[in-house]
């Protein structure tokens, strides 16, 4: 999966779990403290957020951050069981993308 395929899924997924909770860009934006136009570019797959930024996104969607990296989205009972052995993956998730952004100063 390359990086605009990543950027793609990320806004894909934003977008169903935003349409699921019922919420506007509007109300996500505001629980992420980011702009509704950059909230759209992510959704449309142009921009990227950082890892403080996906966590508070993830935060407002009620979701794991790995979900929000999902190539589709999974039946509920699969999510049940995803979730059950999340663990602290979404630590490790955070942890390696700030590695990532330190190292290629994203």
């Amino acid at each position: 999966m390359g990086g605009q395929d990543i950027k793609n899924a990320l806004g894909r997924n934003i977008k169903f779990f935003r349409a699921h909770r019922h919420l506007s860009q509007a109300d996500l934006a505001e629980k992420a403290d980011i702009s509704i136009t950059f909230l759209s570019n992510i959704e449309r797959g142009l921009k990227f957020p950082k890892a403080e930024t996906l966590s508070c996104l993830a935060e407002g969607l009620e979701v794991e951050v790995y979900e929000l990296f999902k190539g589709e989205i999974a039946p509920d009972e699969t999510k049940k069981l995803l979730d059950r052995f999340s663990g602290d993956i979404t630590q490790n998730v955070v942890q390696a993308l700030e590695t990532v952004y330190r190292q290629y100063e994203i």
